[in-house]
């Protein structure tokens, strides 16, 4: 392409429409994902107020500095006290893992309830391994189906929170993993035997 004023105009045109078609192909691939993330710029205001914390932290002492503290995402805003457990039962060892945790509200909010109704029984904990099989549960939920992602989360959620009470125990892995491919196989939506759901 000759340097003059036309082979720049040109080059440029050409590099204005790969650009454009970049943030099609960006925009495109956002809209499979179950839930739009919250943008880094309100994560990294909040994780810069969790400084102020020792950590290990309980989720009961987060929400009492910063329970109230708003986060703003493409679905609405949420405050720390809405996401993150009013109970000693989960500890954060970093604010990047309070961070981690409130990036999907939706598996946040199921995941704190469940968190709370643990921390109503005597002698039950939730355990690191188990709280993770828990969120990958609902995020696997969430990736099912992009539109109603939120309603499996809930079902499982409440039917998650209402074992803890009625059985005084927490279900395992399995069992939660069991109650989500069923709800997911009730709604029309194949779960195969390979995926985390297909139990």
């Amino acid at each position: 392409m000759a340097d003059n004023k036309d082979g720049r105009e040109k080059q440029a045109d050409d590099d204005a429409r790969r650009q454009r078609e970049r943030d099609i192909d960006a925009e495109l691939a956002r809209g499979d994902e179950p839930e739009p993330p919250i943008p880094d710029s309100e994560l990294e205001a909040f994780e810069a107020a969790l400084e102020s914390l020792s950590f290990p932290e309980t989720g009961a002492g987060i929400v009492a500095a910063v329970g109230d503290r708003e986060i703003a995402s493409d679905s609405g805003t949420h405050t720390v006290a809405d996401l993150i457990p009013d109970a000693d039962v989960e500890t954060f060892e970093s604010p990047a893992a309070v961070r981690k945790r409130v990036q999907r509200p939706t598996a946040a909010g199921a995941l704190k309830r469940i968190a709370e109704a643990v921390a109503e029984l005597p002698n039950e904990e939730l355990g690191r391994s188990q709280r993770d099989a828990f969120e990958r549960t609902f995020l696997e939920l969430a990736a099912i189906d992009a539109v109603d992602y939120d309603q499996g989360i809930r079902v499982v959620a409440d039917w998650t929170v209402d074992q803890i009470r009625e059985r005084e125990v927490v279900p395992g892995s399995r069992e939660i993993r069991r109650r989500a491919a069923t709800y997911c196989r009730d709604n029309g939506y194949e779960v195969s035997n390979d995926e985390w759901l297909g139990i």
